[in-house]
């Protein structure tokens, strides 16, 4: 390693154990890397304005976030609660299996995990503990690992993100994400189950028959937003970008004036906390541009290929250690420092092998999101130990049957690429 690597890797270390944000420490890496090579500083200025204008669907990313944002102001997460009860409540752990479904619809309209656990997830927290009387550490257990569906079900921000770094197709990921969301939420359902059965949890409310749709009812505008956007990008109406434009545009109609739950002054917050969410993550991009700089300068990748050429490692097995890589740094990074570091690593490797890069971004995307609920680092367990006020232990000792649903997934899904590639073969992106 030269001098330059040493000192990235130091500043890694370094911001690691003094918490500092992500973004600035990446920042401050690649700005050290620059100056102990002796290269000119001002190439920071350069990587990020030359990525940032190339890669014009970095739009969507806000956009997205400001759809998600309307939705949850716009009360969407009790009408899709209500529609989620009807269906499902009635079974043994009914509010469990009502707010893996809520995400599952969820999904669809924010893109992003935090989200989904801070906005419908809090209602499906509260009505699990307040109405069901679920143990705490268990409603919030349910709660992250529903929200890890989020984005693997289209829109998706890390979708988004990955065809960036990849240039993998937007509308075949987001094909491809589809069946293993679908899939997530019945492993989820059925961990919910055994859990019910084991712990003796009480079924929930038995809705009737004739009010599932008058609930429906209440819903049926908010589900139109993923079957527009969706169906627009598929059809070819709007590109991915100009669709997370609609997104937002839409659920402000439905917001201001079809629900008449976001007025004017309503729009002020919701915006300023789009702006500083937006913020955040382009920071976050802008700043693994400096950081993919040093890679590529270093030659890393190129030298990562080599090794696996000589191990000869098959696609699958290629395949299974990117799966233990990825759990295991799971525990202790967080996903985005995944996918902006190790991925742009590992992604000539995966082109050397003939890996499909659809295949491989849901995969990895899927590793992430485990990465989310696994203890010790896991966000979305710090995210609803804070929302719900629960201590952070008593979620980690009822996170694990979630984990391990998840992980049942994730092998299936590595073991047999057709289930990821199965929409977008029949849409032609393949």
């Amino acid at each position: 390693m030269t001098a330059g690597l040493w000192a990235l890797v130091g500043a890694f270390v370094v911001g690691a154990l003094l918490r500092f944000p992500l973004a600035l420490v990446m920042f401050a890496g690649g700005t050290l890397y620059l100056f102990v090579s002796r290269q000119d500083i001002g190439l920071l200025v350069g990587q990020v304005m030359n990525q940032v204008t190339a890669m014009y669907v970095l739009v969507a990313i806000p956009m997205f976030i400001l759809a998600a944002n309307v939705m949850n102001a716009a009360t969407v997460s009790d009408r899709l609660w209500g529609l989620a009860d009807a269906l499902v409540g009635r079974f043994r752990g009914g509010m469990g299996h009502v707010t893996v479904l809520v995400s599952m619809i969820f999904s669809s309209m924010s893109g992003s995990a935090v989200t989904d656990a801070a906005g419908p997830g809090l209602v499906a927290t509260r009505m699990m503990r307040d109405v069901g009387r679920y143990p705490a550490g268990l409603a919030c257990a349910i709660t992250a690992a529903s929200a890890t569906i989020a984005p693997i079900i289209p829109p998706s921000i890390p979708l988004v993100i990955y065809a960036l770094l990849s240039g993998a197709s937007i509308g075949a990921l987001f094909l491809a994400g589809l069946v293993p969301g679908i899939l997530m939420g019945g492993a989820l359902m059925a961990a919910i189950a055994v859990t019910a059965r084991r712990r003796g949890l009480p079924p929930g409310k038995v809705v009737p028959l004739r009010e599932v749709p008058t609930a429906f009812a209440r819903a049926a505008l908010s589900l139109t937003l993923p079957v527009v956007l969706l169906g627009g990008i598929w059809s070819g109406v709007f590109t991915p970008t100009e669709a997370a434009a609609v997104a937002a545009l839409w659920a402000l109609f439905l917001g201001m004036l079809v629900y008449r739950r976001l007025p004017l002054a309503g729009l002020r917050p919701v915006f300023a906390e789009s702006a500083r969410q937006s913020a955040s993550t382009m920071l976050l991009i802008a700043s693994a541009f400096i950081l993919n700089y040093a890679i590529a300068n270093e030659r890393l990748a190129e030298a990562l290929v080599a090794q696996i050429v000589a191990m000869q490692l098959t696609p699958l097995a290629f395949m299974l250690a990117v799966n233990v890589f990825f759990l295991v740094l799971g525990c202790f990074l967080d996903g985005s420092v995944m996918m902006l570091v190790f991925v742009p690593l590992l992604l000539p490797s995966a082109r050397t092998l003939g890996i499909d890069l659809t295949y491989f971004g849901i995969v990895v995307t899927l590793n992430f999101m485990i990465g989310l609920i696994t203890p010790p680092y896991g966000l979305l367990l710090f995210v609803m130990a804070a929302l719900a006020r629960v201590p952070l232990m008593a979620i980690i000792r009822e996170v694990l049957p979630f984990v391990i649903a998840l992980g049942a997934i994730l092998l299936v899904l590595t073991l047999f690429p057709g289930i990821t590639l199965f929409l977008p073969r029949l849409f032609g992106y393949e």
